[in-house]
């Protein structure tokens, strides 16, 4: 019986149909992806598999040019390849709403950054992306399976067949690169959208061949093409939505200013108790006390980076981290100038190594009167997961602060709360985290909350800090987390959040995903409340505007203004009642809803605003 299988099997693995087979394998793992990452209504989803289809038989028709047994090997090739990108993608889209780009690739020294994070996004159905590839090895392994040689025959129809095929499979392969790198570039910046018009490997393709001459991307090529829209699309804003309470315009103006970056905190824990006690007491009592922004809305691919570049330029990001690795040397009216042409001193604060994302050259380059990194800060007794804790961090920027010259401005970026948030590291944690997780204990969403509570530890000690040096009453601060901290559909946190709220919508579920936590402190304004959706890039015009500066080129607005609307750099729209995500969505309801001329507008307003934003990256405008 054994002999008998084992003959059967090598006559399947060495058959011409073969290389079928493991093209239908890889449309299966392909739908599997298509079901566990991007939403797709049945109709596209229907027109998205035929062209995955069409791709896939293209390719492996292609390799019947090959003997058989080259044309075998060569099908498992493909396979091992496919199967590893499809799972990559599959863990990257849970990590960060997006799938891997070519342009990656010189981020692979960040890599410890998504490797704390596996155990969040690997799932036992991934398997399933390799079971065919594991059966083989053990089959190869045990030689139970092999691929044979076989006598070379010189039967030209054959051959003659074999190329016909191979030609005709090639035309049709290239003929949908065509039409996938067409829809690729009808919607450069919605990867959902590319996937669905083009196909997970379409999409790849087109984002290889595209990597060749990024700057072709840039819609505006000069200067002198893109100013004229900027100015006219900040014309528009001014006269539609910036109606600001002259009170407030340059009321701080001299005043010390502090830009505080919370690693990971998403909105969702504010006010939130979880066995009796209070996720972050301190920072419930921060916004309480002051200006709590209850809607702002991350900008970037959930790396800290974005967030930075964001904050700092009014820009939105590139690929994860580009801005920062590929396009340090660009000049930006950032956020340091402003604040320098204005007599301020300037400093930015991390408790990590200046190698990681760039940052030493970056801030370098913007010219920061003092850039204050790991090796900057004496006490380093305690770290957490690598990073300077946030208690040292903050007790050591403190003291910093009060050696500036006056006036000044910090930009300082926590760390201790950084995606795997297992707090290695830190010392007497049962005095510095609060809270019990009870059912949650040990899980990763048990371990976020745990961090999330262990942050708002230091930021309460941040706070003493200050008043202890006098800084703290007639001081400005601005405070957000950076992006999220879990991926969407997590399931502990949808669990935890239907606890709060049992009508909750996958339109809720998004919001949550690019909600972050913020705050303001406004000396004189106590127990206000923003409501309205704002976003990072709005951080550099609000504080120009209070400190009365000149903002420069900026694309937000300033978040006392009535502006009802922000974008994400994946062409996504949320407003005060609506969400865009390829179709429009109630925010209340979750219901879809069509196009009116108003939201028209919100989707034109984005498009110029991400296509004003690449342009000004990729080609350098502001120098």
């Amino acid at each position: 019986m054994k002999e008998k299988t084992k003959d059967i099997l090598n006559k399947f693995i060495n058959s011409s149909y073969f290389p079928i087979i493991i093209a239908i394998l890889i449309i299966l793992k392909t739908i599997l992806f298509y079901k566990s990452t991007v939403s797709m209504q049945e109709e596209i989803y229907k027109k998205t598999i035929v062209n995955t289809a069409i791709f896939i038989f293209g390719l492996f028709g292609i390799t019947y040019i090959f003997p058989r047994r080259g044309r075998n090997i060569t099908a498992i090739v493909i396979d091992v390849i496919f199967s590893i990108l499809l799972f990559a993608d599959n863990l990257y889209y849970n990590y960060s709403n997006n799938v891997l780009s070519i342009m990656q690739i010189t981020n692979i020294q960040y890599g410890e950054e998504i490797r704390s994070t596996l155990p969040m996004l690997i799932k036992p159905i991934q398997i399933l992306y390799f079971i065919d590839l594991i059966l083989l090895a053990i089959g190869f392994i045990s030689k139970f399976i092999t691929i044979r040689k076989r006598e070379k025959t010189k039967n030209l129809n054959n051959i003659l067949i074999r190329i016909g095929v191979g030609v005709l499979s090639f035309s049709l392969l290239f003929m949908n690169c065509v039409y996938s790198n067409g829809m690729v570039v009808e919607a450069p910046y919605n990867r959902d959208t590319q996937i669905k018009e083009a196909t997970i490997f379409g999409f790849h393709v087109s984002d290889i061949a595209n990597s060749f001459n990024t700057k072709k991307q840039a819609k505006y090529k000069h200067k002198d093409e893109m100013y004229p829209e900027y100015e006219n699309l900040k014309e528009l804003y001014n006269n539609e939505y910036e109606n600001f309470e002259s009170i407030y315009e340059s009321s701080m103006n001299g005043k010390n200013v502090i830009i505080l970056q919370l690693e990971s905190l998403q909105e969702f824990v504010v006010n939130k108790k979880i066995n009796g006690k209070e996720i972050t007491p301190n920072l419930n009592r921060f916004l309480a006390e002051n200006i709590e922004i209850s809607n702002m809305y991350m900008q970037s691919y959930s790396t800290t980076a974005d967030s930075e570049f964001s904050t700092v330029t009014s820009l939105y990001p590139m690929e994860n981290g580009m801005a920062y690795s590929k396009y340090y040397k660009n000049n930006y009216d950032d956020i340091f100038k402003m604040f320098k042409n204005a007599g301020y001193t300037t400093s930015y604060m991390h408790g990590n190594e200046g190698y990681f994302w760039n940052r030493i050259n970056v801030y370098q380059n913007m010219n920061v009167d003092n850039i204050e990194l790991k090796d900057k800060f004496e006490d380093a007794s305690e770290e957490v997961m690598g990073y300077l804790s946030d208690e040292l961090l903050y007790k050591q920027a403190v003291q910093k602060m009060k050696n500036y010259q006056l006036p000044f401005v910090s930009y300082i970026v926590s760390a201790s709360s950084h995606t795997g948030f297992t707090l290695d590291g830190l010392q007497n944690e049962d005095e510095k985290v609060t809270i019990d997780v009870g059912k949650y204990k040990d899980t990763f969403f048990g371990n976020y909350l745990e961090s999330a509570n262990y942050a708002d530890y230091a930021f309460g000690i941040f706070i003493q800090e200050l008043k202890n040096a006098g800084l703290y009453d007639d001081i400005v601060i601005i405070l957000y987390g950076d992006h999220n901290g879990l991926d969407m559909c997590n399931e502990e946190m949808i669990d935890f959040l239907k606890k709060v709220d049992n009508n909750l919508t996958d339109v809720d579920i998004k919001l949550n995903y690019t909600r972050v936590l913020a705050g303001m402190k406004i000396p004189g304004i106590t127990e206000m409340k923003i409501e309205k959706p704002v976003a990072k890039l709005d951080i550099k015009p609000t504080l120009a505007y209070l400190c009365g500066l000149d903002e420069g080129f900026s694309l937000g607005t300033n978040m006392l203004g009535n502006k009802n609307f922000v974008c994400l750099n994946n062409e996504r729209i949320i407003t005060d009642k609506y969400y865009y995500d390829g179709d429009w969505y109630e925010i209340n309801t979750g219901n879809e809803i069509n196009e009116t001329e108003e939201l028209k507008k919100y989707h034109e307003f984005m498009q110029k605003e991400l296509d004003i934003s690449k342009s000004v990256i990729l080609n350098n405008m502001l120098k």
